[in-house]
């Protein structure tokens, strides 16, 4: 009887120690984790990740969109800086024609008072005896009175002639006064149009550095690009085998191909949407677009629009003799030393760099199974594939020292600037893409 209460009593202490060594055990092993809780924090982070990319994404298109605003804007304000300096060259042209023609009339005025120097001489002399030997007194010198009235005669009928040949000489020398007079004004005003030109030519060069600066596409690539366009063109036997090796083994000009014919097709499917008005105004205005990165008309619209790469007067046209028994495939402009070339149109170069005897060579793809072809240049300023924009300074002439196939033929001594428009591998004739005004000034 009294074991049985002890094992009463002794199961209550026993359990009592069996659940505070479990309470301890419970404190002292860790419970298992949540899976649903570990799920819902790396839920949280990248849910925190897809919002920071958010944020960086963000921050990046407004830094592309910044980036474009401001390519935008620098083409413009080069195509501007550019027009500004065709323009002072223009006028530079035109007073040296005018001073020329000053100089030539001068000249002309010498030469003709020159054979006149006897009769200059008679006419002076006669003014200078009216002058010093007055009448003689009529009662004094009878026999003088003779004289004089028998000089008088011989006066009277001799003077009219003698009176037209001063009047004559006295216009003349007032024009050689004016011309001496203008023609000082004019070597005024040439002297300001080239220190203007001067200025004008270097700010033109800092802004394109600035430019080749700041631009990605002048890296190692560009240059690997360029040394590789310089050995195709040393494979290629003409400028349409320059141009099909260039986009077939050349990644960079393989690219700008593309990119031509990918944008003739938008363009096509554009154009096929747009209203009549809507393409009308693209007409109108077809390079008012800075930003734009395809040309916005294609090529074949652009009849009497465009402005010729350079400011000179046509020496040779599409079609005329070359001297060796062929005809012109392009056209040979006179430019002024260190002359301004621009780009006539939008475009992807297609090839930058020596050629053969064509000098510095700029193939520029217009799309559409257009190619103009700038050639004779000093210097150029752009790379293989990329896009520039019509009026945008691509490259600058030289001399004239250096003598390309076009400088010979014509026995020119200024730089020559060849211009040729290939449609589909061949030569047409670019007479019809210039607008007028721009023909009629330099010349054409």
């Amino acid at each position: 009887m009294i074991k049985a209460t002890r094992v009463q009593r002794a199961a209550p202490a026993a359990f009592a120690w069996a659940v505070l060594a479990s309470g301890v055990a419970a404190e002292t092993t860790p419970a298992p984790e949540d899976p649903l809780i570990g799920k819902k924090a790396e839920l949280r982070g990248v849910e925190q990740g897809i919002e920071n990319i958010s944020e960086e994404k963000h921050k990046l298109d407004q830094g592309l969109v910044r980036l474009e605003a401001e390519r935008a804007r620098l083409a413009q304000v080069l195509i501007d800086a550019a027009a500004r300096l065709r323009e002072t060259e223009k006028q530079t042209a035109e007073v040296e024609a005018e001073l020329q023609k000053i100089d030539s009339r001068q000249e002309a005025l010498r030469a003709s008072l020159h054979e006149r120097r006897a009769l200059i001489g008679e006419v002076l002399l006669v003014l200078q005896r009216m002058n010093r030997r007055p009448p003689p007194a009529l009662l004094a010198e009878p026999e003088d009175i003779l004289k004089a009235l028998r000089a008088a005669m011989a006066m009277g009928a001799v003077l009219p002639q003698m009176r037209a040949e001063t009047i004559r000489l006295q216009n003349d020398l007032a024009e050689l006064v004016r011309l001496r007079d203008a023609a000082q004004s004019e070597r005024a005003n040439l002297a300001r149009r080239r220190d203007e030109l001067t200025l004008q030519r270097a700010n033109v060069e800092r802004m394109i550095e600035e430019r080749r600066a700041a631009s990605q596409q002048m890296t190692s690539e560009r240059a690997a690009q360029e040394e590789r366009a310089r050995k195709l063109a040393e494979q290629a036997t003409s400028v349409k085998d320059l141009i099909a090796r260039m986009e077939k083994e050349s990644q960079a000009a393989r690219l700008a191909a593309q990119a031509a014919r990918d944008a003739e097709a938008r363009r096509e499917a554009a154009d096929a949407l747009a209203s009549r008005e809507q393409r009308a105004k693209a007409l109108a205005q077809p390079f008012r677009d800075p930003a734009r990165l395809a040309p916005a008309v294609g090529f074949a619209d652009l009849k009497g629009k465009l402005q010729l790469p350079a400011v000179g007067p046509f020496l040779r046209r599409f079609g005329e003799s070359d001297g060796y028994g062929g005809a012109e495939r392009g056209e040979s402009l006179a430019v002024r030393e260190n002359g301004l070339v621009s780009a006539p149109c939008d475009g992807w170069v297609a090839y930058a760099g020596p050629y053969r005897s064509y000098g510095g060579l700029l193939i520029l793809n217009a799309g559409g199974g257009y190619y103009v072809v700038l050639a004779g240049v000093a210097r150029i300023n752009v790379g293989v594939g990329q896009f520039v924009l019509a009026g945008e300074p691509v490259a600058r002439m030289g001399d004239g020292a250096v003598k390309t196939a076009a400088a010979v033929a014509i026995g020119a001594k200024q730089p020559i600037l060849y211009v040729e428009i290939r449609k589909d591998g061949n030569s047409i004739d670019p007479s019809p893409w210039w607008a007028r005004s721009d023909t009629r000034k330099v010349g054409g």
